[in-house]
């Protein structure tokens, strides 16, 4: 049994083909079918059932599965824990970043960290909040930047920012002459939301704080993009809600309908997170270091009220 075995495993595992994962760890499929093949023979077992479309693991190839798993993040960690030894910044780093955040948040910190540690490979993925904790958890993700508190055991969260969110208030709505907007002022029957699966929509029904279901008669409407609710917005169908960050590059003709909230503004908390078992601290640090400076000249609202993602 080998590392590289056990490597090819979890790729058939992951892509359900051998093709693929051939292609996906760079070998070719004879080659990889050959090894996965010794291996059942070694265990006397049947990993994959490939009388199936796609191929599915059989019930003692799920086992195997999970404990491959396990070897090949340890045996990567290896090089984790020479690397802090020696306080070396590089090598690859792998991190999921939320919808509502990636937009706004990577082109702020990005060329100011690959300058600072040219040696470190980003490999950056845009994921909803579940499927990161699912691939932290797993160990195919380094770290991640998400709405918090998640309340994950596994899972250690550091802080970045505390992000107001702002109300984006179209001309002729019953909110369009006020200066600012409280959270008693909101109706989920007249808000424009994200999809369902976006942790800023689920805070802001937790800003509402409204028990009852949507009863708008003439449509219901939610969206996958802060572009589309503005211009629905512009059309008089209903105000919405925007984090700040993605407030910053709206022409002024926007601005003068953003609606900020009276103090405590309710915000949203961005942390870093990453699992407490994670060994790659000096490039987790070092990213920390790099996004905080970007934001402090960014975010300056003092007086907040966090809202939590969760329902």
């Amino acid at each position: 049994m080998t590392i590289t075995q056990l490597k090819y495993v979890l790729a058939v595992a992951e892509n359900k083909n051998f093709t693929r994962a051939a292609e996906k760890t760079f070998v070719t499929q004879p080659t990889l079918s050959m090894q996965i093949q010794k291996l059942e023979e070694e265990l006397d077992i049947q990993i994959f059932d490939r009388s199936k479309k796609p191929i599915e693991l059989t019930s003692v190839g799920q086992k195997i599965v999970s404990q491959a798993r396990n070897i090949v993040n340890e045996s990567e960690r290896m090089q984790d824990v020479v690397d802090q030894e020696k306080g070396f910044i590089g090598g690859e780093f792998k991190i999921g970043m939320i919808p509502t955040v990636m937009p706004t948040l990577l082109p702020m910190f990005l060329k100011n960290f690959t300058n600072k540690y040219p040696k470190v490979q980003l490999k950056i993925e845009e994921l909803a909040t579940e499927e990161i904790i699912s691939k932290l958890n797993e160990g195919h993700l380094d770290a991640a930047i998400a709405a918090t508190p998640l309340m994950q055991d596994k899972i250690k969260e550091r802080t970045l920012y505390y992000e107001p969110f702002v109300g984006y208030v179209p001309q002729g709505h019953r909110l369009a002459d006020k200066t600012k907007i409280s959270s008693e002022d909101l109706d989920l029957d007249d808000l424009l939301l994200l999809e369902d699966g976006h942790c800023f929509r689920d805070g802001v029904i937790n800003l509402c704080k409204s028990k009852h279901s949507f009863h708008n008669d003439s449509f219901q409407l939610q969206s996958g993009s802060f572009e589309t609710l503005i211009k629905l917005s512009n059309e008089g169908l209903g105000m919405t809600l925007l984090p700040y960050l993605h407030t910053l590059e709206l022409p002024e003709s926007q601005n003068q309908k953003l609606r900020y909230f009276t103090e405590p503004s309710p915000a949203r908390e961005v942390s870093l997170i990453y699992s407490k078992s994670e060994l790659k601290m000096q490039i987790i640090n070092a990213l920390y270091d790099v996004i905080a400076g970007v934001i402090r000249g960014a975010i300056r609202f003092q007086d907040v009220k966090i809202i939590s993602p969760l329902k």
